[in-house]
C-alpha cells in the first residue's frame, strides 16, 4: 500500500505562524491562507486591520499555487512579459504571493499572501513555505 504525504491542520498553523512573523517584523498587514491538496481551505487568518479585499485574494493565490503546481509569480513574470494566454486560464492569478507547499517532491498544499506589494507577499509567502516538512 502507497501512502502520500498530507498538510495537517498543526502543519498549516506552523506556515502561517512563520509568514505572520515574517509580515510582523516588516510591519505588514496581511492575510494568510493555507490550502490542501485539493485547494479547499485549511487555515485563514487576518490581521484586523487588512483590507477585506486580500481575503478572497489571498485564498486564489494559494488555490492557483496548488492547481499549476508552482508559484504564482511564474503567471506574474510571463503575463509581465507579454504572455497574455495566462489571463485567460481559469483559476491564474498573475500576482506574487501564492506558493505550493511540498513535503519532499509531493504537493501537499498551497499559501496564499494579499495585503502588500507583491514582491512583499511574495517574501512572506517563502518563508511560511520554508517551514513545510521541515
Amino acid at each position: 500500500m502507497t501512502s502520500k504525504p498530507i498538510l495537517t491542520l498543526e502543519d498549516a498553523k506552523r506556515v502561517a505562524a512563520a509568514a505572520e512573523d515574517e509580515a510582523r517584523r516588516n510591519d505588514w498587514r496581511v492575510v494568510i491562507a493555507v490550502v490542501d491538496d485539493g485547494g479547499h481551505l485549511l487555515y485563514l487568518q487576518r490581521s484586523h486591520d487588512t483590507q477585506f479585499g486580500s481575503v478572497e485574494t489571498a485564498i486564489a493565490k494559494a488555490h492557483a499555487a496548488v492547481a499549476f503546481q508552482r508559484p504564482t509569480k511564474t503567471s506574474e513574470d510571463a503575463v509581465m512579459s507579454g504572455r497574455l494566454i495566462h489571463l485567460a486560464l481559469p483559476g491564474v492569478i498573475p500576482a506574487e504571493g501564492g506558493v505550493p507547499l511540498k513535503i519532499g517532491d509531493v504537493v501537499v498544499g498551497g499559501l496564499g499572501i494579499s495585503g502588500v506589494r507583491s514582491p512583499q507577499d511574495g517574501q512572506i509567502a517563502a518563508v511560511g513555505a520554508a517551514v513545510v516538512g521541515a
